[in-house]
């Protein structure tokens, strides 16, 4: 069938944000306070991405991974994500990491690449997210659904969007795509592996909200049992799903409850919920496993009522409205970070993120997990973010170029706000310079990067 039609050129911005997310926010905010006139596109209602429409919490560490108690802890991620989360603290709606230990209800009592998780509200995360990019003068269009690229002489000419208003198109000079699945790079034909090039990629979940815990109860089961905990795979509640694993009254493929309580007391997110072999690319495999997704959270929120102390009059709050997923397009860029790389580590001359967060392995044919800490921290280079085969087009989030064992690490959203905030950074050094992503200069990006609050270590 061939359809065609003259669309309008709606906007024209000096940078496009594809993708409204923890990225896609860090890169809009970067590249408008570096002086780039900048539009952010958002598909759905509200900014956060998986933080908030896949209620998808706590933040993971964004500190090094010391465990040893001598004080050598180090925050790595600062920047933009430190400023957001001051400010929802400063909201009550969070609390900062630096004050969050491991083997606590906010980290489901777990320790490797655990401590200083940053317990947070969706809800206040939207807010401030609002407040931080109209300060800084970013144009932020929701409901605006990127349908494909026009690309010319290697280039992306033009962005296709749906709109309340029809089909239009966007000029832009930088398109930054931080849409989760590489969709704008894909529709520009840049190379792309699906999960890890075998057809195979990690789980999807879906997160949701439970309130009125009981928390003396429910956390006095856990401090009882606290020599079975800090298990990855088999932590939370273990020793009660595996009876009920046994009768028949449990048959999701986990053998924990996921719990994150919030900073409100009682309030926990929930991540237990799994649906595995989901290729989130396709349209009805992502309409399957959220229709699986909610049938699985009456299971497990009815379990909770019936059988985990402190749960016996529980509320439903909210079930997220966007699947969780873990994984799934990877761009080919000019490199491609490696678990090696990781585990070395390796020096990179352009490293613009350092992160610490372990490699997340969940078993993507059922239960259970390979997590394997870092040693102290590891850096991400700039060339990760820069894709083959398209000269104004940079990558920042969890679809970077990277394998599927490097992204179970980068992956969270600690690492997607610092990705975000170096492609943003770029994206303004690319306008007021007229170069193309692969040209930027590296001491330069690094040298503004720092200045802005940015660790780049050695």
């Amino acid at each position: 069938m061939l359809y065609s039609k003259e669309i309008e050129v709606a906007y024209t911005p000096q940078v496009l944000v594809v993708g409204g997310g923890m990225a896609g926010f860090a890169s809009a905010l970067a590249a408008a306070r570096n002086g780039a006139d900048t539009l952010l596109i958002e598909r759905g209602g509200v900014l956060g991405g998986m933080a908030t429409g896949g209620l998808v919490g706590p933040f993971m560490t964004c500190f090094n991974n010391n465990d040893d108690g001598k004080g050598r802890d180090e925050q790595l991620v600062r920047g933009i994500f430190d400023e957001l989360c001051l400010r929802m603290e400063e909201r009550g709606g969070a609390i900062h990491p630096s004050k969050v230990e491991g083997m606590t209800s906010y980290c489901s009592y777990l320790w490797g690449s655990h401590r200083h998780v940053t317990p947070f509200q969706s809800e206040v995360l939207s807010l401030v997210m609002d407040e931080m990019l109209l300060e800084a003068g970013v144009r932020t269009l929701f409901n605006v659904t990127l349908s494909d690229c026009v690309v010319k002489d290697g280039r992306i000419d033009a962005v296709i969007v749906s709109m309340k208003e029809g089909v239009k198109a966007i000029k832009a000079g930088i398109v930054v795509d931080c849409t989760g699945d590489a969709d704008a790079a894909f529709y520009a034909g840049v190379p792309t592996i699906l999960g890890n090039g075998r057809g195979t990629m990690q789980p999807t979940s879906l997160f949701f909200e439970v309130g009125n815990v009981e928390r003396g109860a429910f956390l006095g089961e856990l401090e009882k049992n606290k020599a079975q905990l800090n298990r990855h795979g088999a932590n939370c509640f273990s020793w009660i799903i595996r009876e009920k694993r046994k009768t028949g009254e449990w048959d999701i493929e986990r053998d924990e409850l996921g719990n994150y309580e919030q900073n409100i007391p009682g309030r926990f997110k929930i991540n237990t919920t799994r649906m595995a072999g989901v290729d989130a690319t396709d349209t009805e495999q992502i309409s399957s496993a959220l229709i699986d997704g909610r049938k699985q959270v009456w299971q497990v929120f009815d379990f909770m009522k019936k059988y985990l102390p402190g749960c016996e009059d529980i509320q439903l709050l909210q079930i997220a409205t966007a699947l969780g997923v873990r994984e799934s397009r990877h761009i080919v860029g000019l490199y491609t970070l490696t678990a090696q790389d990781i585990m070395t580590p390796t020096h990179f001359d352009d490293a613009v993120v350092s992160f610490a967060y372990a490699l997340d392995m969940h078993n993507a044919h059922g239960g259970g997990v390979t997590f394997t800490c870092v040693k102290d921290h590891y850096t991400i280079p700039y060339r990760c973010l820069v894709p083959k085969d398209c000269d104004n087009l940079l990558v920042a989030g969890r679809c970077i170029s990277g394998t599927s064992e490097a992204a179970a690490s980068y992956r969270v959203m600690p690492a997607c706000c610092a990705l975000g905030q170096a492609a943003g950074t770029a994206a303004a050094q690319c306008v007021e310079n007229a170069i193309a992503p692969a040209e930027v200069d590296i001491g330069k990006l690094q040298k503004i990067l720092i200045e802005q609050g940015a660790v780049i270590k050695e």
